[in-house]
């Protein structure tokens, strides 16, 4: 796949192939980190490798922030209209104070069971928070799914934002520094 990936990327004119790299990058798995090491590959500038695949990452991961965001307001809202026509508002409930977990959605019942790759997820986030699951989740799962589960689970949606771009600036410098020095000893 990263053949694939590079060769797509190296097909665009030499002076739109950083283009070709936010592309790549903007792909779930692909992320900043592989996408700095298809740039500095197919020969871009570290510099300019590193900086399109942040860019890529960056915006794909803010599609899926926006979308989870979005999807979790509506339904906190419909939760809460439920709750209103049925008379069942229990004392205490709603939003807390803190902008974080919405506590009782699980506990009233309403919404789908967790999957037991989300549920894990969750014990993460809710053990590292946003800043630990932001910075090492993406070992395990792309920022765009990370970033929109910890939305989902009720994370300031700028908090995650904030980290989840300091993540992917922090791995595509990692990645694109590595491979500069791959390709520097393999000259």
């Amino acid at each position: 796949m990263i053949d694939a990936l590079q060769d797509f990327t190296s097909s665009f004119p030499d002076f739109l192939q950083w283009l070709g790299v936010m592309i790549v990058a903007a792909i779930p798995f692909v992320e900043s980190y592989f996408g700095a090491v298809i740039g500095v590959v197919i020969g871009l500038p570290p510099a300019l490798a590193i900086a399109a695949a942040v860019i890529g990452n960056v915006i794909s991961m803010l599609i899926f922030v926006f979308t989870a965001h979005s999807a979790r307001t509506k339904a906190v809202a419909s939760r809460q209209r439920k709750r209103a026509l049925v008379g069942a508002e229990a004392p205490g409930a709603g939003a807390s104070g803190s902008g974080g977990l919405d506590a009782d959605a699980a506990a009233d019942g309403i919404g789908p069971e967790e999957s037991p790759r989300r549920e894990k997820l969750r014990r993460a986030f809710d053990k590292y928070g946003v800043a630990g699951v932001s910075i090492v989740g993406q070992t395990m799962l792309p920022s765009q799914i990370t970033s929109a589960a910890m939305v989902s689970f009720g994370a300031n949606r700028n908090t995650v934002i904030f980290w989840q771009i300091i993540s992917i600036i922090l791995w595509g410098v990692v990645f694109g520094v590595l491979a500069t020095l791959g390709v520097s000893l393999a000259r």
